[in-house]
């Protein structure tokens, strides 16, 4: 089987279409693939590191005010969809996947033209413009979230979930805690901004160490690069002398230190959701307010609905609100687990299958 995929801008995009391509892999060795980006986005770092052939398109998104620079965005896109036909003609796939991003919808459109068999992947429970568009187009479209069912054609929408819940559906407890000076087996709280860390939860963190110092929890933050000196220098107590807290820049094998987790606390971006509720992590969800169409809050709200997340508004977030959400469920150990089923019921770890049979179904 040929497969193209296509999707950038941000590693939300990226990682489930590399997630999948590892998948089919496993499942048809004899594979090929190919990745078609922007010139711009993330997946310039992401996709020279792995053995995948990688094309990019030079385009952009619209401005939402009235802008010159739509006219040149409308000449890029008509000019990436001639661009994408002609790699689509040279690659021949049985199957084009777009995952999001304005060149996703480049490139599934001009296959879609072309007759050619297409899925668009919607991460969020609210799909952006592109998909949107592309829906009209699509041979069919997967979710991951329920909700997102509602903004496309009924006939063509599948629940596949996110292949990156796959990946880590099968991680094993370790003693990787031990790693960062905390004890394997004390219940332990993870912190997370994201890959650059978040402002707002650094500020709250920060504000909350001596607190959190106090429990009978250990806690884990990844503060992000930028953040991290900040924090030494911030913080109120010398975090040398914690022994249930600690502070990293960065957290490499991410999936190895959250199956070693009780609690998560983080932003409510669709790839973590995914990754946490694959593991059946109980969260604390801070979703971004800088997010299209707001998000993160309808991915957070659908996990609150499902008694498997509690939510803090981004500007309701404090040391105070912090804390006291965390002691809500460290202190509480059967709502802690309680939470934990529910939320393993809503993970899909058989994602990357789902989608895989999706793409056999389109393609017989």
């Amino acid at each position: 089987m040929k497969i193209l995929v296509t999707g950038g801008g941000t590693g939300g995009h990226i990682y489930p279409a590399l997630a999948f391509v590892n998948y089919v892999k496993q499942q048809e060795p004899a594979s090929e693939f190919m990745y078609v980006g922007g010139k711009k986005g993330l997946e310039n770092k992401i996709l020279p590191k792995t053995d995948i052939p990688f094309k990019t398109l030079e385009i952009q998104g619209f401005k939402r005010k009235l802008s010159f620079d739509n006219v040149k965005t409308l000449q890029l896109f008509f000019k990436s969809i001639k661009e994408a036909k002609q790699i689509l003609k040279n690659f021949k796939p049985d199957v084009v996947i777009g995952t999001g991003g304005y060149v996703s919808g480049a490139v599934v459109y001009a296959a879609a033209k072309m007759k050619i068999p297409t899925i668009v992947h919607e991460q969020n429970s609210i799909p952006g413009i592109t998909n949107k568009f592309l829906s009209r187009y699509a041979t069919k479209i997967g979710i991951c979230f329920k909700d997102a069912a509602q903004f496309f054609p009924a006939e063509k929408t599948v629940l596949v979930g996110n292949p990156r819940a796959s990946e880590v559906s099968n991680t094993q407890k370790s003693d990787i805690l031990t790693t960062f000076g905390l004890a394997k087996e004390k219940p332990t709280v993870l912190i997370f901004g994201g890959s650059q860390g978040a402002l707002k939860i650094n500020q709250a963190v920060t504000a909350a160490l001596p607190i959190f110092a106090s429990r009978d929890y250990q806690v884990l933050y990844a503060s992000g690069e930028r953040y991290f000196n900040e924090i030494k220098d911030a913080a109120k107590i010398d975090l040398s002398q914690l022994t249930n807290v600690r502070v990293a820049p960065y957290i490499d094998k991410m999936a190895a230190v959250m199956v070693c987790c009780d609690l998560l606390v983080g932003r409510a971006g669709a790839t973590s959701i995914a990754e946490f509720t694959a593991l059946g992590l109980p969260a604390v969800l801070v979703p971004s307010p800088y997010v299209t169409a707001d998000h993160q809050t309808k991915n957070a709200q659908s996990l609150v609905d499902a008694k498997a997340a509690l939510m803090i508004k981004d500007d309701a977030l404090t040391a105070e609100t912090l804390v006291r959400a965390v002691d809500e469920i460290m202190q509480d150990q059967a709502k802690r687990q309680q939470m934990a089923k529910a939320s393993k019921a809503e993970g899909i770890p058989d994602a990357s299958e789902r989608l895989y049979q999706l793409v056999k179904e389109i393609t017989v």
